[in-house]
């Protein structure tokens, strides 16, 4: 991320957008995980970002070389892997995850995991999920998109983008949603997010403004979020595609 000042240094209390690469690779940042007796290591080592209290919990896992088990999930989680490689096994067959391939681990799914080296994972968790489907969903790298809603016309300062948009998770209550998302370029004023978003750039590049001026430029690789209550403006110059996690209350 091309950036002023730090992701930690936006005001504190003031929703803003975080550069999630930063946070996992800086181990003074966040708080610790406190785990439940006996929890698996995949669900006990982990570091959460500060932010407020509600549905959304982020942050970062390591692993070391090793496995375990997951009996059930606890809740919704989307992870992505920033660095090694981590196998997740199921009755269906086993997935495996490399720097940057994502999946959604659904409420209630059982899996053994390994990795035959350490493990940095990052996480957004949505504890409102039910129970369901328990098979694990991979983020599909190459899916085919269909045309999608563009940002309002009021808040455009440039012409209407084209937007295209493919699903791969949708929790039963339809506030968890994750997939891939692509736009030409485009710029819009500051909205209100209602919502928390967590962004891995595949393609191109986009520039934040937020309410107190703090900006931040976040390339291809990228993984960010943008804080729920956040002002932010959006300015994409060139064409975008992302990897999503957004939980948008009903």
């Amino acid at each position: 991320m091309t950036n002023p000042q730090p992701a930690s240094a936006a005001r504190p209390g003031v929703p803003s957008f975080i550069d999630l690469r930063q946070f996992a690779q800086d181990k003074n940042l966040g708080s610790p995980h406190v785990p439940s007796p006996g929890e698996d290591g995949f669900l006990s080592r982990r570091r959460l970002l500060d932010l407020a209290q509600g549905p959304v919990t982020v942050g970062v896992i390591v692993l070391d070389a090793g496995g375990g088990e997951v009996s059930a999930m606890p809740a919704d989680e989307f992870i992505i892997v920033t660095e090694g490689r981590l196998r997740l096994s199921q009755l269906r067959g086993v997935l495996e995850l490399g720097p940057g391939n994502s999946a959604v681990l659904p409420h209630g799914a059982a899996f053994a995991w390994s990795a035959d080296e350490p493990v940095s994972i990052i996480f957004m968790r949505y504890s409102g999920s039910q129970p369901g489907e328990r098979a694990l969903v991979p983020i599909k790298e190459a899916p085919t998109l269909e045309p999608s809603g563009a940002p309002l016309a009021e808040l455009l300062l440039t012409p209407t983008p084209a937007c295209r948009n493919y699903t791969d998770y949708r929790s039963a209550d339809g506030e968890f949603v994750c997939g891939t998302w692509d736009s030409t370029p485009y710029h819009r004023r500051a909205m209100s997010y209602r919502h928390y978003e967590l962004m891995y750039l595949l393609e191109g590049s986009v520039t934040f403004v937020d309410e107190t001026g703090r900006s931040g430029t976040f390339s291809r690789g990228d993984i960010f979020l943008v804080e729920q209550h956040a002002q932010c403006s959006w300015e994409s110059r060139e064409d975008v595609a992302k990897v999503y996690a957004i939980y948008r209350p009903a």
